[in-house]
């Protein structure tokens, strides 16, 4: 009996140490009421680094309905570091292909998606950075968008 009590206390003090631990990453989502994003609304989101020795990836969230339009989504992202110049990027990012459908996770008939925004992570100065996000789609507004936001985690 005595063993299995302190295979039981290693196991929770495990579960105490691991579980506390702070998570590295920060994501904030903007929700749309009428499910439609217009093209005018720029979404800004700002976080603060601490740590600049280790790189970062950067997602597009989306949540979306099964009837939205098209299997891409073309965003604009401005990023504006501490105590320097604002860069901008154009972005084509795919959200379904005709194989597989739509990428990310479903339920019912929603979408949730955490797509890559560059290729391979980047490292950050410390410091509060700002982000400013819309969409460059032909249709405006975009219908079928419930929400639309930045998430930034440390890499692995």
């Amino acid at each position: 009996m005595s063993g299995k009590k302190n295979i039981f206390s290693v196991f929770m003090i495990t579960v105490v140490l691991f579980g506390c631990q702070t998570k590295q990453l920060f994501e904030q989502s903007t929700i749309y009421p009428d499910h439609k994003w217009a093209s005018k609304q720029v979404n800004e989101y700002q976080f603060q680094i601490n740590d600049s020795t280790v790189p970062y990836h950067v997602y597009f969230v989306i949540r979306h309905h099964n009837a939205y339009h098209y299997k891409n989504i073309w965003i604009q992202l401005k990023t504006a570091a501490p105590n320097d110049s604002v860069s901008k990027q154009s972005v084509n990012l795919n959200l379904a292909d005709d194989i597989k459908g739509w990428f990310g996770t479903g339920m019912d008939d929603l979408y949730d998606q955490r797509i890559p925004i560059n290729s391979k992570p980047v490292y950050f100065k410390k410091g509060i950075y700002k982000f400013s996000l819309s969409h460059t789609m032909r249709e405006d507004p975009l219908d079928n968008i419930l929400s639309t936001g930045i998430r930034v985690e440390k890499a692995k």
